[in-house]
């Protein structure tokens, strides 16, 4: 017997199919080839909004990439936020910041710290090791010892740095309170039934009992939430040093990208923060600040130098061989068994170790490796895939670098980028500057002046956008010749990503006005 289903002829009454549209708008199917079939109409005219078989989406889609064994065993492991139980070649960095903190479990104020390094050398992966090392003894010796982490890159303001400080200490209050009035509670509940559960603490009755827990209760709803803002900065100081000095302890406050706070809001927090321990009666504070910039403390107030730096220690770069015992430690854990092909490690460190000895960069390049091969559903990582994660994390750091570029600095490199689109080489600042009036016009932008468009090509040769080179030109003098460092096309689609530039119609006319004159 022939399958209905099987005829070819698409007008024959036994496979034909008619669709009509009842009163209501409901849209009804008849067919005589079963249910099965009218699924396959429903999913061919209403989802896909196409007959045309090969526009459907494909169904399974996240089966298919799962069906590849994964590579991958703990991909956080690679990641820069992960701290390590080891960390290789900076036993001696570790060990000065233990002998430095050790006092603070004692009940003493440590002597504050400032760590330089360049970025990738372990500064705050060592930092923060060894602040967990030191909650987790102060815990074991029952010592009132915290550590306190702020990212100055995100937090660059005395004032929100002051907020996000006095906030965490109200809310540990708040949970201590909570914790000692569920004690007393508890106390008071078995004084009740026995007077002789007093006889070891200090209460004298009941009545003691209840009056320290309406005490406790009184200071909690005292706490009040420092808003991110809009309170004068001396009142948040304020309520953070309330906050600090609420119960004993020695906090230990690390202060990330610490130049960038300084750089941002200059001096005063640190000022505020180094003065702090001659005011506390309960607790005491030490600073310990990481930096990527070791000329930074030139810029701050002699006062506050001294007493920052009353210890410093730096950490320098990894070397390719450092860098390759760092990755060997970390995907024993981060892959599995036989995922990477020998050469993978040693080229990894190697691309690492041209960028000053970045762990942080190797460890991305590792990962990002890893991901790629992942996506090619193969069973190792090999070395084409540390190749093409080098040229990935390239492309990366120049989008996100150009993403975050003043609007002025992107205006600039836009003009290069139009010279060189239209044939320029060894391009001159003048000429830079004629096109990048235009374009200021274009989108009503202020005008700057060419000695500040200098000034830009400069910063732009130093983030490695441009290149460029003083050329002498004899008795015309010198002038810079400029040339673009990076992608073309993906740098110009980053650009026209921002709003203002993306109102630029058509730039060819005067770039061509331009050469024509």
């Amino acid at each position: 017997m022939t399958d209905e289903r099987d005829n070819p002829d698409p007008s024959s009454d036994s496979s034909a199919t008619e669709t009509s549209a009842d009163a209501d708008g409901t849209l009804d199917v008849e067919t005589d080839t079963g249910p099965s079939d009218l699924d396959d109409v429903i999913l061919d005219n209403l989802d896909t909004g196409s007959d045309d078989p090969s526009d459907e989406a494909s169904r399974g889609l996240f089966d298919d990439l799962l069906e590849g064994e994964p590579i991958f065993e703990n991909k956080e492991v690679l990641r820069p936020s992960y701290t390590p139980h080891k960390l290789p070649h900076r036993e001696e960095q570790i060990n000065n910041m233990a002998t430095i903190l050790v006092t603070a479990l004692r009940g003493d104020t440590p002597s504050n710290i400032l760590i330089y390094g360049k970025t990738g050398t372990g500064k705050t992966a060592s930092a923060k090791f060894v602040s967990e090392e030191l909650e987790t003894t102060s815990q074991k010796y029952e010592v009132p010892c915290e550590v306190e982490y702020i990212n100055c890159e995100v937090t660059d303001t005395q004032y929100r740095v002051l907020a996000q400080l006095a906030n965490k200490f109200i809310d540990k209050n708040a949970a201590l309170i909570d914790d000692r009035v569920d004690e007393l509670e508890d106390l008071r509940s078995r004084a009740r039934e026995d007077t002789d559960a007093l006889e070891a603490v200090a209460f004298d009755s009941v009545t003691d009992i209840d009056s320290e827990i309406e005490s406790l209760q009184a200071d909690k709803s005292e706490f009040e939430e420092v808003p991110m803002t809009g309170w004068p900065t001396d009142r948040v100081y304020s309520s953070f040093f309330d906050a600090v000095d609420y119960h004993e302890r020695v906090v230990v406050i690390m202060l990330d990208e610490i130049d960038k706070l300084v750089e941002k809001s200059g001096d005063d927090t640190l000022y505020n923060l180094s003065r702090m321990n001659s005011e506390l009666e309960n607790s005491r504070v030490s600073i310990m600040g990481i930096s990527n910039d070791l000329k930074f403390t030139d810029f701050l107030d002699p006062r506050v130098k001294s007493s920052l730096g009353e210890e410093e220690i730096v950490f320098p770069p990894y070397d390719a061989n450092q860098l390759r015992d760092i990755l060997q430690a970390r995907s024993d854990v981060a892959f599995k068994d036989d995922a990477l092909t020998e050469d993978v490690i040693p080229l990894c460190a190697a691309f690492a170790a041209q960028e000053h000895g970045d762990a942080r960069r190797a460890l991305d390049l590792l990962r990002t490796a890893g991901e790629l091969a992942e996506r090619d559903q193969t069973d190792n990582v090999l070395e084409d895939h540390v190749r093409q994660a080098q040229e990935k994390i390239e492309l990366d750091r120049v989008v996100e670098v150009v993403r975050t570029l003043p609007t002025q600095s992107k205006i600039v490199l836009f003009a290069i980028i139009l010279l060189e689109k239209n044939g320029v080489h060894n391009i001159n600042t003048g000429e830079v500057f004629n096109i990048y009036k235009n374009l200021c016009e274009e989108i009503d932008a202020d005008i700057l002046t060419q000695r500040r468009v200098t000034d830009l090509i400069s910063e732009l040769d130093m983030l490695g956008i441009v290149n460029a080179v003083v050329v002498s030109k004899g008795r015309y003098g010198r002038t810079k010749e400029i040339s673009l460092s990076v992608p073309t096309e993906e740098t110009e689609a980053v650009l026209l990503s921002d709003s203002r530039l993306g109102d630029i119609d058509d730039v060819q006319p005067f770039v061509q006005a331009r050469f024509d004159n």
